[in-house]
């Protein structure tokens, strides 16, 4: 008997219950994979955007049920299958019980990324973490403990088809269709701010990859309508670094595009990193920004990066799925990355008391970072 990971979202499934609980599908692509899976092997469920393991589902074999199960897409690669342990959200087994138990949670430098192993499904097991596993969510059903669930991350916004063009071929790919831009203020690590407040999150945010870029050996930019804005006494247009005018082989739309994206690191006269901060905007505007910069130079090879609080990921998500983002080549969600900025303060503060921050590659944010894509 093997385990397998089986992904679902809140809505997802909340609609395999609704349907009995007896077909699990995969995506076409995956169908060799699925065609691995035997009968009396267990899927074990985990529940994304809460981070949740809510159940146990016994392979009864392959199934050419074709009926509409899922809202957001058909999973055309299905296994019947048989309840084993069925857990709500409310009681599922959170992922960081699992610290230190299973090889892809081995502690505190896999949080959040797990090795990137529930970032596809079905993904094998290896067999002791998946009789971890099992154990867990079967403690769970007999002593079930009830914790609250975020509804946004609970309600994550479905991803739809859509098709884009590689060459003379239509591909099929899914994006995200966002509600409307609601007001958003945040303060990263705090309740309700005030505006002050706000802008001073944004400002400590801007400081903190300024100094980075600067201490890692780049010339550093800094949006040009914040170039005055003071963070621990200097103005940020006055850090060690921070250069006046932006790379000379870029042509005038091309400068007034990044002029105002809020931190570049620059090496000579290239890019090497752009990063946009949105703690109260609209998520979009950075995203536009990063997308009208690729589209005006579409050889530029550079990181790109969207800064935001963690109550805000959900969003940024939502956002970079768009059609207008993801109907392009590569999709903006492949080459611009998510950065937590709880966790980027904390990790560069670690780092500085390290004093290892001088022998950093740029690199080291890619592996720090979270890239959207269908896998999730």
């Amino acid at each position: 008997m093997n385990f397998w990971l089986d992904l679902f979202t809140g809505t997802t499934w909340d609609e395999f219950q609704r349907a009995g609980a007896s077909i699990s599908g995969f995506r076409e692509r995956m169908r060799s994979t699925v065609s691995r899976i035997q009968p009396g092997d267990i899927l074990l469920c985990y529940m994304t955007g809460v981070m949740r393991w809510v159940g146990a589902i016994k392979v009864v074999g392959p199934s050419k049920d074709t009926s509409e199960i899922w809202s957001v897409a058909d999973f055309p690669a299905r296994l019947e299958v048989e309840p084993v342990v069925l857990l709500s959200p409310e009681h599922g087994v959170p992922m960081e019980q699992l610290e230190g138990k299973v090889a892809f949670y081995e502690g505190p430098s896999d949080r959040g990324k797990f090795k990137g192993f529930v970032r596809r499904s079905p993904n094998l097991f290896k067999q002791q973490d998946g009789e971890t596993v099992l154990d867990l969510l079967k403690q769970a059903e007999l002593r079930p403990v009830d914790r609250p669930v975020d509804p946004a991350k609970l309600a994550r916004v479905p991803l739809f088809k859509a098709e884009k063009r590689r060459g003379k071929q239509a591909v099929q790919t899914l994006v995200s269709i966002p509600e409307a831009e609601e007001n958003h203020e945040c303060a990263v690590g705090k309740g309700e701010p005030d505006a002050a407040e706000t802008v001073s999150d944004h400002t400590r945010l801007q400081h903190i990859l300024l100094t980075l870029g600067q201490e890692m050996g780049f010339e550093i930019w800094i949006a040009r309508n914040d170039r005055g804005r003071v963070c621990e006494g200097v103005p940020l247009g006055q850090l060690p670094g921070v250069v006046e005018s932006l790379p000379t082989q870029f042509n005038e739309a091309t400068n007034r595009t990044i002029e105002l994206i809020d931190v570049l690191w620059l090496k000579g006269n290239s890019i090497v990193a752009a990063f946009e901060i949105e703690c109260t905007t609209v998520i979009y505007s950075g995203l536009l920004r990063m997308s009208d910069l690729l589209a005006l130079q579409p050889n530029l090879k550079i990181s790109l990066y969207i800064v935001a609080p963690d109550e805000r990921k959900s969003k940024v998500r939502q956002e970079i799925l768009r059609p207008t983002f993801t109907i392009r080549n590569p999709p903006l969600a492949e080459i611009c990355g998510f950065l937590s900025a709880e966790e980027l303060s904390e990790k560069i503060d670690g780092l500085r008391e390290l004093q290892v921050i001088g022998s950093l590659k740029p690199d080291y944010l890619e592996q720090l970072a979270d890239y959207f894509t269908e896998e999730e």
